[in-house]
């Protein structure tokens, strides 16, 4: 008796001894399998905490999914050295006009320097922004990403060079002389006259009391995103899609 039972401690402390190994063992394969974060996963994680942090210490941010976007295209430019005014500004074409669809960035300090009214193009659409375009004389807004550039006084006074840096979309910007400008149609009274803002030849214009202000924060290669919904622009775009050509 003695001797079978010391067959069945020694029997039980060999198997308590084997359990707690493949525990152990178990333990240290989930950990590894927790720690490591898929590199699409880490980037999406690390663009809502940047997104939280700006929601922070403003009243009013663009949407996520226009903001994520607009980084994308903001980070690349910056590694192309084609930023040199550390401003993003984002508009969202996918609101209607009688939403205050222009947001500038700040990227320096994160906070939103104005959020305002923003025309689109006659031929885009009425109070919503549905049809875009990169051909000259369509009076069509152009989507994507843009770098600002130098201003001159024209008919509509003060206003701002952009140049598109996406082929196909936005580049013949300034051959069709899609540029910022103030109008009185981009207002809030406007609105209330006509239930949407008036409409440009293709400029995103701004409220005139604005534009000023607007055009000499954002001059001098700060990044412009024009954002739609629009689902040719967000698959082919070559900012937003390493694999796109």
């Amino acid at each position: 008796m003695i001797i079978l039972a010391a067959i069945v401690i020694a029997s039980f402390a060999f198997t308590s001894h084997e359990s707690t190994a493949t525990t152990a063992l178990s333990a240290e394969k989930l950990s590894s399998k927790t720690i490591k974060i898929a590199p699409e996963l880490s980037a999406k994680i690390e663009m809502e905490q940047l997104y939280t942090s700006f929601a922070s210490v403003n009243t009013t941010m663009p949407s996520l999914i226009a903001f994520s976007n607009g980084m994308t295209g903001y980070d690349k430019l910056k590694e192309e050295n084609k930023i040199e005014n550390e401003i993003l500004t984002i508009v969202d074409f996918s609101l209607p006009s009688t939403a205050k669809r222009m947001w500038i960035l700040d990227m320096t300090t994160q906070k939103v320097l104005f959020n305002t009214y923003v025309s689109h193009g006659k031929n885009t659409g009425g109070n919503k922004a549905t049809k875009f375009s990169n051909t000259p004389n369509s009076f069509q807004s152009s989507l994507g990403f843009y770098v600002t550039a130098e201003t001159y006084y024209g008919k509509n006074g003060l206003s701002l060079f952009i140049d598109g840096m996406e082929e196909g979309f936005n580049s013949k910007a300034r051959e069709r002389y899609v540029v910022i400008h103030g109008a009185d149609y981009a207002t809030k009274n406007f609105i209330d006259r006509l239930g949407r803002l008036g409409r440009s030849l293709g400029c995103p214009a701004v409220p005139a009391k604005l534009s000023k202000e607007i055009i000499n924060t954002i001059k001098g290669k700060s990044g412009l995103f024009i954002y739609s919904e629009d689902k040719n622009y967000l698959q082919k775009s070559t900012y937003l899609n390493a694999q796109a050509v």
